[in-house]
């Protein structure tokens, strides 16, 4: 199935003569949609089944326990290809140890104009300017009520974000509105102030601005769901570590790190193809294998600052078992895939888990968690 999909079904997808990348991803999501919530059980259950034996890995050793939920492996769907949970109940065919949807906000949103989504596949990289594009906190809450049950042991996540309509001096009471009706709904919450696509967002990185979002959430957050927050890569090393003391101070659960980045230097693309300008003059996140390095560095420090203390999730750049590794040892309990996934097939799991197997016989190691933080201690 690996070499079919690099071989025949990407050339095919990628070539830019069929469509552009957001409609195949909505296409996609369509028929996953259909097959989780409206195929008859018969045909669901054959071809879940199938699909788990494509792509599923069982093994107990990846198996780790975070925030009272249990994880059946350590690699997540990132937020932003599933913004309104449409196929919550798929996603563990897939082989995915967890998945993580929106980004949602309070009001529903259509996002920025289009195109807005770009392949820079001289960098195994992708561009987006979406806007946190989805329908909304209520709507998102209905249909995760109504959605067909998912496995126990399938942790969800919710991404939470500003509407773009609301002032930053307003941001608290935006975020905490998604949560009153999403907070039995989902098993950890992520408060995202770091995607470059909505104005101002990324300022309220700042411990002034942060503060009263962490602070009205935890009053709110009486059932104690783990919340996270997401930042940048784009973060001086100093305005980490802020960021994680007063998450800490706030008793959130952890960390997710990082985001896309807005840096542009040392890419291969200098013109994008799609819109005949130079990249420089692109607005939007930059994905993949050009932000692997630096959300690596930036696990590493939260780490290191904490001792090991608060949980991270790792994402950024991660295609395959030695990068999973790297982002694992360096401090990362769990991972998130998006723009690998997107490149490599949906095989890609199976192969980044059975690498990560490997890993662990060679390093003489029981677990998955015994390998989190290693690098710290063989330094």
């Amino acid at each position: 199935m690996t070499d079919f999909y690099t071989t025949i079904v990407r050339p095919i997808l990628f070539s830019g003569l069929k469509a552009d990348p957001e409609w195949l991803h909505h296409q996609t999501l369509h028929t996953l949609h259909w097959l989780d919530a409206e195929a008859p059980s018969g045909i669901r259950d054959g071809l879940m089944q199938w699909m788990q034996t494509l792509y599923a890995v069982a093994d107990p050793r990846f198996q780790q326990t975070l925030w009272n939920c249990s994880f059946s492996n350590p690699i997540g769907l990132a937020a932003g290809f599933d913004k309104d949970g449409m196929a919550t109940g798929v996603w563990p065919a897939f082989g995915f140890g967890f998945a993580e949807v929106g980004t949602v906000t309070a009001q529903a949103q259509p996002g920025n104009p289009q195109p807005r989504l770009f392949r820079l596949m001289d960098d195994w990289a992708a561009l987006n300017r979406m806007g946190f594009n989805n329908q909304g906190a209520s709507r998102l809450a209905r249909r995760l009520s109504q959605h067909r049950a998912r496995p126990a042991q399938f942790p969800i996540g919710i991404n939470l974000g500003k509407s773009k309509v609301t002032p930053l001096e307003e941001a608290a009471q935006d975020y905490l509105t998604s949560f009153q009706q999403l907070k039995m709904l989902g098993d950890y919450f992520v408060v995202n102030v770091s995607s470059p696509n909505t104005p101002g967002l990324r300022s309220l990185q700042s411990i002034d601005q942060l503060e009263p979002i962490f602070a009205a959430l935890q009053q709110e957050n009486r059932d104690r769901k783990p919340l996270l927050v997401k930042i940048a890569p784009d973060l001086a090393d100093d305005d980490v570590r802020a960021v994680v003391d007063l998450a800490q101070q706030y008793e959130l659960a952890g960390m997710i790190a990082t985001n896309t980045t807005i840096r542009r230097d040392g890419l291969k693309t200098q013109v994008l193809a799609a819109t005949g300008k130079p990249i420089q003059e692109e607005a939007g996140g930059i994905s993949g294998a050009p932000v692997k390095d630096r959300s690596t560095e930036v696990i590493r420090l939260i780490y290191q600052h904490t001792q090991g203390r608060l949980p991270i999730i790792g994402v950024g750049g991660i295609f395959t078992a030695e990068d999973a590794w790297e982002k694992i040892t360096a401090g990362a309990s769990l991972l998130q895939v998006y723009t690998g996934w997107i490149y490599e097939g949906p095989g890609m799991v199976k192969r980044v888990l059975q690498g990560l197997g490997h890993k662990l016989d060679q390093a003489g190691l029981g677990s998955i968690a015994d390998a989190v933080g290693l690098a710290h201690r063989t330094d």
